[in-house]
C-alpha cells in the first residue's frame, strides 16, 4: 500500500480553525492559562483601540519565558505535550486557535532570562495565504516596541512573555464605524465582561487567602482583577461536602471534592453591596467545575436538571485534578464539558438530592415571607368592593354559635345548621371579606370563614395557585378583584346551600378544586417575587 504524506492546505486549515466557536472571554482565558502554566506571578492585559479603531490586545507575564526552540514549539499547531500533566494547557492548540479566532496577526515575544534578547514569532494569516505554506515569521531585531515596554514593565530584568493580537477583525465586526461612540462603548463592555470572567475563572489564584492555588496578580488596563467567589464562603452555608476516592482504569488512584453551598436570601445579606456582588440570579445556580484549581465550567446542571427559581441560592463546587481528565469530555476551548455516566449518576442520585431539597425549602420560605410582606394590603380594594355589595349579594346569615369549638350558626333556605367554620378577626382594618393566610388544613386553596361577623374567604398563600396566579397579579387591581370576588362568591354560595348532610361533600369539593388547580398550574412559571409584588 502506498503511503502518501498529505499536509493540509495552510490557508484553508488556518482559516477553518478560526471558526472553532470561541467566545472572547474564553479565548483570552486560554492565553492566560499559558502564563500560569509558565509559573507567572504577574499577568497584565491591555485592551484598547487607536484613533483609527484598530484594536490591540496584549497579555504580558513574568513567567519562565521561552528560548528559540520553546517559542517555535509553542507556535506550532498541536505543540508537544507539556512536561507536567497538571498544566492548564491541554491540547497544544489553545494559544493559536483562541487568538486567531479574533485576530489575523498573532505574535509572541519571549525571553528565557533577563539578560537574553527577546525573540518574536508571528503567525500572520495574510502572509500564510500569500506564501501558501505554514510560514511562521521569526525575528530578534524587529520586535514590537510597545510589547517590549510591557514585558519590561511586568518582568523587569526577568524572563517573561508577551502575547500580542493585532489586526483584530472579529471582536466588534458588526460596527461599520470602528471609531464611533457605539464601537467605543462596545469595547468598554467587552472589557467589563472580560474582567468579570477572569475574576471568576482564576478566583483561587487571585485570592491571596486561598491556599489551593499559587497566587497570581492579574491586571486589566492597569487595574487589578479582584477574585470573585461564586460561593460567597464568608456568608453562605456549606450544607454538604464529600471527598470521593476512585480507581482509574489503569489502576491509579484519584479523588474529587464536591461541596454544596446555599447562599443567603437577598434580604439576609448584611447590605445591598454584598448582595449585588453575590450576583443572586437564576442563571448563576448550578455546578462550578474546577480542573487544577482553574474554573473550566460554571453555573450549569450539566443536563441533569433544568434551572429553577427555587434553586437560585444553590451553587455546587466540583474540583478534580488532571488524573480524572478522561472522566470528562472537555473541548479544546475548555468551555463545554460532559460528565461520564458514573459521575453523573453519583451527583444526581447520591450527592445533590439533599442540598436541592434544602435550597428549595429555604427559597420557598423566603418567597413566602416576601409575599406576605409585599402583598400586605393587596386585597384591600377587593375588601372595599365586596363591602359595598355585600347586602346586594344576599345569601345565608352566619353568626358565631360557640367561639370555643369554632361552631357557627348558618341560616339559609334549607334551615338552620351548626357547622364548623374558621372564626377569626381581621389582620388589617377592613380585611373582613378576603383574608390571605399562610396555610390551610389539608393544603386547601380556600375555605369559608367568619371574620368579625362577616362571611369571608381565607386564601392559602402557600398553595401553588396563589403563588403562580395570584402573586403575579398582586399589583393588578382589576384582575385581583376578579379573582377575589370569585373565591368569595364560592364560599358564600356554599354557606347559602349547605346543610348538615352536605357539609362533608362541600369540603370534598373544595379539596378537589384545590387539587385540580394545583395540577393545572404546574406548567406556569414561578413568579419573579421582586418584580411581581414590587
Amino acid at each position: 500500500m502506498e503511503e502518501i504524506e498529505l499536509p493540509p492546505d495552510p490557508e484553508r486549515m488556518i482559516e477553518g480553525l478560526r471558526d472553532t466557536g470561541y467566545e472572547f472571554d474564553t479565548a483570552v482565558a486560554d492565553v492566560v492559562d499559558n502564563s500560569i502554566a509558565a509559573n507567572a506571578t504577574k499577568v497584565e492585559l491591555w485592551l484598547a483601540a487607536d484613533l483609527r479603531g484598530n484594536i490591540r490586545l496584549s497579555i504580558a507575564d513574568n513567567g519562565d519565558g521561552m528560548d528559540r526552540v520553546g517559542l517555535i514549539n509553542a507556535m506550532q499547531y498541536g505543540s508537544k505535550v507539556r512536561p507536567s500533566a497538571a498544566s492548564l494547557g491541554k491540547y497544544g492548540l489553545g494559544l493559536k486557535t483562541a487568538s486567531t479566532a479574533f485576530c489575523k496577526r498573532l505574535s509572541v515575544i519571549s525571553r528565557p532570562g533577563g539578560n537574553v534578547a527577546p525573540l518574536m514569532a508571528t503567525w500572520d494569516l495574510y502572509h500564510v495565504a500569500q506564501a501558501g505554506k505554514w510560514a511562521l515569521l521569526l525575528t530578534d531585531d524587529e520586535v514590537d516596541e510597545e510589547a517590549l515596554e510591557q514585558l519590561e514593565a511586568v518582568a523587569p530584568g526577568h524572563a517573561g512573555t508577551v502575547v500580542l493580537w493585532e489586526k483584530v477583525d472579529r471582536l466588534l465586526k458588526s460596527y461599520q464605524d470602528p471609531t464611533g461612540k457605539p464601537a467605543r462603548k462596545a469595547l468598554e463592555a467587552k472589557e467589563g465582561s472580560l474582567r468579570e470572567h477572569l475574576a471568576m475563572i482564576y478566583q483561587r489564584f487571585l485570592d491571596p487567602q486561598d491556599s489551593r492555588a499559587a497566587n497570581v496578580e492579574i491586571k486589566l488596563n492597569g487595574k487589578a482583577v479582584a477574585a470573585w467567589d461564586p460561593f460567597q464562603r464568608k456568608l453562605s452555608e456549606l450544607v454538604a461536602q464529600e471527598t470521593v476516592p476512585t480507581e482509574l482504569p489503569d489502576g491509579r488512584e484519584a479523588k474529587f471534592d464536591v461541596k454544596a453551598f446555599i447562599l443567603p436570601r437577598r434580604e439576609e445579606f448584611p447590605d445591598d453591596k454584598l448582595a449585588k456582588e453575590a450576583m443572586l440570579a437564576n442563571d448563576r445556580q448550578g455546578i462550578y467545575i474546577y480542573r487544577e484549581n482553574r474554573l473550566i465550567h460554571a453555573a450549569d446542571w450539566l443536563g441533569m436538571y433544568q434551572k429553577e427559581p427555587h434553586l437560585t441560592l444553590l451553587r455546587v463546587e466540583f474540583s478534580f485534578d488532571n488524573k480524572l481528565d478522561d472522566a470528562f469530555h472537555l473541548d479544546i476551548k475548555k468551555s463545554q464539558i460532559i460528565l461520564n455516566e458514573t459521575l453523573s449518576e453519583y451527583l444526581k442520585e447520591q450527592f445533590l438530592p439533599a442540598p436541592r431539597r434544602e435550597a428549595n425549602r429555604r427559597s420557598r420560605e423566603g418567597q413566602q415571607a416576601a409575599i406576605g410582606k409585599k402583598g400586605e394590603g393587596a386585597h384591600d380594594t377587593s375588601n372595599a368592593n365586596i363591602r359595598n355589595r355585600e347586602a346586594a349579594a344576599g345569601g345565608a346569615k352566619v353568626n358565631v354559635a360557640d367561639p370555643n369549638t369554632g361552631e357557627a350558626l348558618v341560616q339559609n333556605s334549607r334551615g338552620s345548621f351548626r357547622l364548623k367554620l374558621a372564626i377569626t378577626s381581621a389582620k388589617r382594618p377592613g380585611e373582613v371579606f378576603v383574608q390571605p393566610v399562610e396555610g390551610i388544613t389539608n393544603g386547601l386553596l380556600f375555605q369559608p370563614a367568619l371574620i368579625e361577623g362577616h362571611r369571608a374567604v381565607q386564601l392559602n398563600t402557600t398553595h401553588p395557585y396563589y403563588h403562580k396566579v395570584y402573586v403575579p397579579n398582586l399589583n393588578r387591581s382589576v384582575t385581583l378583584q376578579g379573582l377575589d370576588s370569585l373565591m368569595w362568591a364560592l364560599c358564600v354560595a356554599e354557606l347559602t346551600t349547605v346543610q348538615d348532610t352536605t357539609a362533608g361533600l362541600f369540603g370534598d369539593m373544595r379539596f378537589e378544586v384545590s387539587r385540580i388547580l394545583s395540577k393545572l398550574v404546574e406548567g406556569l412559571p414561578d413568579p419573579e417575587i421582586e418584580q411581581d409584588v414590587a
